[in-house]
């Protein structure tokens, strides 16, 4: 059976381009059903794509987080292609992926970028997506090329099993770090990236959004991996103790005597801090390991892409 495309489109002030890229998508994928989901323009955005042949809908909480958790409750599709309203990301690739999806039975494909021009990958950009894409190996042991790419294709069971928590442009790391907790089958192929046409301004912040990514990587890091992340604040807290400790362990064993009493104290709150760290980490250990039971299970409930291998009769329940 041939599985159902949607092509879904966030969108914010795209009147210049959000034509082109719908146009692009159904040139490459003409039995998809293209979505744009138009995030409180102040231009024609809307008018523009409704002309083009795309089905539009509104999502009035600000913020592409916000519009990706719509889409994905809204949307229903066996194959999921999501992509920028800013004739950026090569529809032609398209295809690619889903069959790449498909045939190899993975739940994401990412086009990560490949710049063409100066003007299409920033510097800054190239630099914070490199430095982030480390840290986030670093702490999750595995990553991708391009981790904040929005050319994404997805699985029907990724998208219906994804609790979107982000808000704003942060929302690739987080789908990234999804991918990698559950550790679902990832796929990843390098795509040409246009600069924007005249008349559309990139609304992504270098600084701004850049410290909003890092904030949500290192709080999905707490949350997912609280052992190492409080353990680690233990241990800096014991190792500070115990410096502190020193010369009052020093002065005891050559005069008998405590004379920093206020210090032998400080030493000890710290100590406590510590323990209460580790122990922590351990308890939140098995509460996340409960949560990722549940959403595991939750992912599971949908069958993996290209079909299901049951064998004919078989039932669940």
């Amino acid at each position: 059976m041939t599985p159902s495309i949607a092509v879904i489109l966030p969108c914010y002030n795209e009147e210049a381009a959000i034509g082109a890229t719908v146009a692009g998508f159904r040139a490459a994928l003409p039995d998809a059903r293209i979505y744009v989901f138009d995030n409180n323009s102040q231009d024609r955005t809307a008018e523009v794509a409704r002309a083009a042949g795309a089905i539009v809908r509104t999502e009035r909480m600000q913020g592409k987080g916000h519009v990706v958790r719509r889409m994905f409750s809204d949307v229903e599709a066996d194959v999921y292609v999501m992509a920028d309203g800013d004739a950026t990301y090569d529809p032609t690739d398209a295809p690619t992926m889903i069959r790449m999806l498909i045939d190899e039975r993975l739940d994401m494909v990412v086009g990560a970028r490949q710049s063409e021009v100066e003007s299409a990958y920033r510097r800054g950009h190239r630099l914070g997506n490199r430095m982030l894409t480390a840290i986030l190996a670093r702490l999750f042991g595995r990553t991708f090329s391009d981790i904040l790419s929005g050319y994404r294709v997805f699985s029907r069971r990724f998208v219906k099993s994804f609790p979107v928590l982000s808000s704003g442009f942060e929302i690739e790391t987080e789908i990234s770090i999804h991918a990698l907790e559950l550790q679902m089958p990832v796929g990843e192929i390098v795509s040409r990236y246009a600069p924007r046409p005249e008349g559309s301004a990139s609304k992504l912040s270098t600084y701004r959004d850049g410290w909003r990514i890092l904030q949500t990587i290192m709080t999905l890091f707490r949350i997912e991996k609280p052992v190492t992340f409080f353990g680690t604040i233990g241990a800096m807290l014991a190792l500070g103790a115990i410096i502190l400790a020193i010369p009052l362990i020093v002065t005891y064993l050559q005069t008998g005597l405590v004379p920093r009493f206020p210090t032998a104290m400080l030493v000890i709150g710290i100590m406590i801090l510590a323990v209460l760290n580790w122990f922590c980490g351990l308890i939140l250990a098995t509460v996340v390991r409960g949560r990722r039971e549940v959403r595991r299970l939750a992912y599971l409930s949908f069958a993996a892409p290209g079909g299901d291998d049951r064998p004919s009769g078989s039932t669940t329940g």
